[in-house]
């Protein structure tokens, strides 16, 4: 990409929207620019008294002369700071956010981030996905859920499919018994995304192979109780999961199968990428 290019790509008509800004129903804004940049721990800006605070790449279009121009952004001390990286022709966001990222590396504005000595990741990267894990109401959860009420879906979040086991899911729909569950790629042992520790091997290794293991039985417990089992990977796209479960209820309701149907077996939302909104309810009742 060359950084001079007079609008280059965009000659005589404005970039589409889609190159630089941010489309309704997206990934949560900090998910967006982990995927962009590689990871959250490559996102880091070194301060002059040795702390370092987490960018972000801001995409701004200047409509007199068709440029998108990246800019990166963090905060010291409450007060935002900026330095300029690089034009982007790229034709959608995500492209120039990576684009972007991947200059601002090249250029040295990135710092990398070192594990304090307690820490037992394997990496910057491990800590900060172990860091951010929460049990309920995390961004892709939000995402889905959003998307789901504005559809006009109700359902019950973070409870037990079956009263007989303590397992819950992140949303379900009693009527309907379905359940969906969004799993997070380094907890779950997502295929495309989680990478062996190497850090106290052993331990990561058992850790995460208990929690594969009991996502199976969980699923099959479902299974055989009558439920149909969606599960969605944090990093997929939450309009495509939520087609999936969309079409999973009409079809369920059309055809008239409610409670006591037998499910065919677990459903994958989708294979591609999963913002929380303030209107978007704690819990919406089915």
């Amino acid at each position: 990409m060359r950084e001079q290019g007079a609008g280059g790509r965009w000659k005589e008509q404005l970039p589409p929207e889609r190159a630089y800004k941010r489309r309704a129903g997206a990934v949560a804004p900090a998910v967006e620019q982990d995927r962009a940049a590689g990871g959250r721990g490559r996102r880091h800006v070194a301060l002059s008294d040795g702390r370092f605070a987490r960018a972000s790449i801001s995409l701004r279009l200047y409509r007199r002369t068709r440029r998108i121009r990246a800019y990166l952004r963090w905060s010291r001390d409450g007060k935002t700071q900026e330095r300029y990286v690089c034009e982007v022709e790229h034709a959608s966001r995500g492209e120039n956010l990576a684009e972007a990222w991947q200059r601002a590396k090249e250029r040295g504005l990135l710092a990398g981030e070192t594990l304090p000595p307690e820490s037992t990741a394997s990496s910057p990267e491990v800590r900060a996905a172990m860091r951010a894990n929460r049990g309920k109401d995390t961004g892709p959860e939000m995402a889905l859920r959003r998307l789901l009420y504005h559809r006009g879906l109700r359902y019950r979040v973070n409870s037990r499919p079956l009263a007989e086991i303590r397992r819950k899911a992140d949303l379900i729909f009693p009527s309907d018994h379905v359940a969906v569950f969004v799993d997070g790629c380094f907890w779950h042992g997502c295929p495309d995304h989680y990478r062996p520790a190497v850090k106290n091997a052993d331990f990561w290794r058992e850790k995460i192979d208990g929690n594969r293991a009991r996502d199976a039985e969980t699923n099959e417990k479902l299974l055989e109780a009558g439920w149909k089992v969606i599960r969605v990977w944090e990093h997929e796209d939450p309009a495509r999961a939520a087609d999936t479960i969309d079409q999973l209820l009409r079809r369920s309701r059309v055809s008239g199968v409610r409670r006591g149907a037998t499910p065919p077996d677990v459903e994958r939302a989708c294979d591609g990428a999963l913002q929380a909104s303030d209107d978007d309810p704690a819990v919406a009742q089915d």
